[in-house]
This record gives structure tokens, sequence and C-alpha cells, in this order.
């Protein structure tokens, strides 16, 4: 620190004028901020792919990016009504076109009459059109078997994910043993650990049980909580439902069980069910908090505070790109609703398209209506894809000595956990790696497949995972696993 000052004293003399903003000068939260999904390996991935349209000779002829959830960037076809009815808003004079189905134009017309100027091109309100958050308040109401919901609770955004860090920036107070703590799933998606590290919040690590597929257990909630309480004020539980990066879904025991110890010990809940779409395992089901809150009744469902988040970004849509989110608040305080409202204003409104994106999620065509039949079919061909894909990647992942995969219950990645022989967890402490890192680095090099090392999302110590998705076409799929099968099998041979 003190050579920098003095190099900048040094050039001001010599008439150059220092830097104002430094690694030494800048905001130090933001230099904690890391997002595994996004990190050094997909930047190495991006190099690789350069490298190979300018014609360097690799062992592969593709980078495969199994890396992060987007279903589309994998070859996904978007689903046509979604597509038609996107393709009348942002270009109306398509609304005369025989090539559209009637009601494909009547979408078209009633999201275009609910926008600023007939346009998907105006300004919203803050919290999102108040039409679409009509929609989305009747979606909750059918998923939750009548439960009513208030649109006034509802506030659409960019993606889940700007919904997760607003809320969280509500929560996020003190200082010293003050400060608010936040429990988050071991994995967990790096979003939470990136927030958390920005916000200056104290993070608070739970370890789902690997050995009973990434069950949520109630004694390690209360374990993490009280070692918690020595360094911070916990004041939040996150739960993410079905599981990213592991895929279990929670059984609605396991769900109230979640409810009661956050009234009791005074935690806000916030449930991630972006993937509530996603789920494949026979006897599995997803339960979502709103749902379980309100039938357990009082005082639970009038005095726990929850704010659960959907996206367009997963399930069969895939649409991750149009950035289109909601959350929901339960039991929140109603001035603290405001202030929520006040800060969403600063970013003036979330997209548009992705509103009305969101608004065809959650109001899909009905039987009646002439593009059911084919939306429907498309949906159940996804769903049923993902499927096999995850009873695929479970059935290949445990055929592999030296590597186990629990069942991919929902979502769409596996977190498969590997054997690293003793020689190669050296060699990457030599190389001041995290061993899942060189192994992910050496898989990348070798074979083209970009996969995000453990270490990214959390772990045990002393063990070592991946997260891939299993978005691939489901012959690619099938390759890829073979691949990373064999290299598991020659890396595990070269360092024994």
């Amino acid at each position: 620190m003190a050579s920098r000052v003095n190099d900048q004293s040094q050039a001001s003399r010599n008439g150059l004028k220092g830097k104002v903003l430094t690694l030494d000068t800048m905001n130090p939260c933001v230099r904690r901020v890391e997002y595994a999904v996004r990190g050094p390996i997909v930047q190495r991935a991006l190099e690789l792919e350069q490298e190979l349209r300018q014609g360097v000779k690799k062992p592969f002829t593709e980078v495969i990016h199994a890396n992060i959830g987007d279903a589309q960037a994998m070859g996904q076809r978007p689903i046509t009504f979604f597509r038609q009815v996107l393709a009348l808003c942002v270009y109306p004079s398509l609304l005369s076109s025989p090539d559209f189905p009637d009601d494909v134009k009547r979408r078209a017309e009633r999201i275009l009459k609910a926008c600023g100027g007939h346009s998907l091109g105006a300004y919203t309100i803050s919290s999102g059109i108040q039409m679409i958050r009509e929609d989305v308040a009747q979606y909750i109401e059918r998923r939750d078997g009548g439960i009513p919901a208030d649109p006034n609770n509802i506030f659409l955004s960019t993606g889940a994910s700007n919904a997760i860090v607003t809320v969280l920036k509500l929560l996020v107070a003190g200082e010293g043993r003050a400060r608010t703590g936040v429990l988050i799933p071991i994995p967990q998606y790096p979003l939470y650990s990136a927030a958390l590290a920005e916000l200056d919040a104290v993070q608070v690590d739970y370890y789902l049980d690997e050995e009973r597929a990434w069950a949520l257990d109630i004694a390690e909630l209360r374990r993490a909580l009280c070692q918690a309480r020595d360094r911070c004020c916990p004041r939040v539980l996150c739960v993410i439902n079905p599981g990213n990066p592991t895929g279990q879904v929670q059984t609605r025991e396991c769900v109230e069980a979640v409810i009661r110890f956050a009234f009791e010990e005074g935690l806000f809940l916030m449930a991630d069910e972006v993937y509530q779409d996603n789920v494949y395992a026979e006897g599995s089901q997803f339960h979502s908090f709103k749902k379980v809150l309100t039938e357990m009744g009082p005082p639970y469902s009038t005095q726990q505070e929850l704010a659960s988040f959907h996206s367009v970004s997963k399930g069969y849509m895939g649409e991750c790109g149009f950035r289109g989110g909601y959350v929901e608040v339960v039991n929140m305080d109603a001035d603290v609703q405001k202030q929520m409202a006040k800060l969403m204003s600063v970013r003036l409104c979330p997209p548009v398209a992705g509103q009305a994106l969101m608004d065809m999620v959650v109001s899909p065509p009905a039987p009646s209506d002439p593009s059911f039949k084919q939306f429907q079919a498309e949906r159940q061909e996804v769903l049923a894809e993902l499927a096999a894909k995850a009873k695929l990647t479970e059935q290949v992942f445990n055929e592999a000595p030296g590597i186990r995969c629990n069942p991919v219950q929902g979502a769409m990645y596996s977190f498969p956990r590997v054997q690293l022989p003793p020689r190669a967890v050296q060699r990457a402490q030599e190389l001041g790696l995290a061993p899942d890192m060189f192994f992910c680095l050496r898989l990348l090099e070798e074979t083209g497949i970009c996969v995000v090392p453990g270490s990214g999302f959390g772990q045990q110590e002393g063990t070592y995972h991946f997260r891939m998705t299993i978005l691939p076409p489901l012959e690619k799929l099938r390759l890829l696993l073979e691949k990373l099968r064999h290299f598991h099998a020659k890396f595990t041979q070269e360092y024994s």
C-alpha cells in the first residue's frame, strides 16, 4: 500500500496524474465478490474458443459450456407461443398479419394496452405493470390450490437475482456483532455469497447432507445459527428449492420444519423457487413455501415473514436473456414494503419485454385457445427430455469408479463428488489452486468441457465436486458424460 502511495507521489512530482480509482482505493467489498459460474475457468473457455477460431489445434473441436443454466445457448428451442406474442409486442404492425393465431394477437394487444403509449419501449411503474402483477397473483393462487395472492405484494424484477439482492439490501444492517448474518445452504448458488460480500453482510453456512441426497437438516440449521450468534446477528434464512447446484427437492415435511425453525428463531425467510417447474424424480413434488406457510395456520401464516422468488430463465422456458422475474412478499411490515418500492424505483423499472414474457409464463394458452395444443406439446417435450437427461447423468456418473452422483430430483444440474488422488491434491496446492479447480481446468484443456468446481459453491472440507448442467441435447450430453468419465479415469491413473 505504502509503495503504491509513494509511486503516486513520484508520478505527481513528474507531472503525471495518479489514478483516483485503484485496487487500494476502490470499494473493498467489491474486491471480495466472487462468482464462480462466470469465474476464471469460464474466461479460459472463452480464450480456447478464440484459439479454435484462429485455427489453433486442440484435442477437441468445440468448447461445451456445461457451466451455466442457459438452456437456449445449449440448443433448447424457444416456446413458439412466447416468441410469437413477443414479436407482435415488439413490432405491432404484425398484428394485421394472417400468420399469427388469434389468441396470440389478443394477448399481444392486451399487453400493449397496459403499456405507456401502447409500446413495449415505454417505462413502466417500478414494481411492474399492474395487469401483469394481477396475472402473477392469479397464477400463484392456482398453483397453491386457491390460496389468495395480493398483486400489491408482488414486485416484478430483472430476473429473480435482482429481487433477491433487493430484499437482502433491506435486511442487512448493524455493525460488528450486530451485523446481519444470513444463513445460506452449502453448496449454494454463488449469487448469495457474492451479494453478501458486496453488502458486507455475514455469511452463515449450513451444510446440506450429501449422504441423504442433499437433505436439509434442522439440527444442522440450529448448529449454524448457534455458532453464528457469537459473531453476528442472524436475521435471514435462505432456502433454494429445488436445489442449485444440488438438484434436491424438499419434502413438505421439510418445508414445514424450516418454517417452524425460522418462526421460533425470528428469521426472515427467503425462498428461491425459480426451478419450481423442474421436478423429475418419481415421488418428488414441489411445495411452495407460501402454500405450506398458509396451510400451517396462525401464528405462522399471520406472522412469519417470507419473500419467494420466481423467474422466466429456468423451468421449461429457458428465457434467460429477457431477464424477467418476480418476488412475492408475505407478512412484510407495511412501511418496509414502501421502502422496498422506493429502492426499486431507483432502477426505474424491470425490462418490459421480460415483464411481458412473465405474463405469458403465468398465464399460458387456455385449452380452448388455438395455441394450446402446440404449447402443451412443446412444454411437455422440454420437461420430458430434461427428466431423461437427469436420469442419464446420474446413471453414467455412478457407473464410473471414483465418481458418485446423487439423484437429480429437480432443477437442471448435477453436482457429483469426485475422488482425487493425493498427488493431484498436492500438485494443485503447488500451483495455488483448489484441487477441484485443478481437475476442472485440466478437463477443459484436454476435452473442451467447461464445468464449475465445487469449491465455487462451497462443500465439506476434504470433499471435491463439480457442477454440470444437464442442458445439452441428449446425444451431446451422452458423449460429454462419457468423455468426462474417461478423463477422470485417465487423470486418476496419472496421479496415482
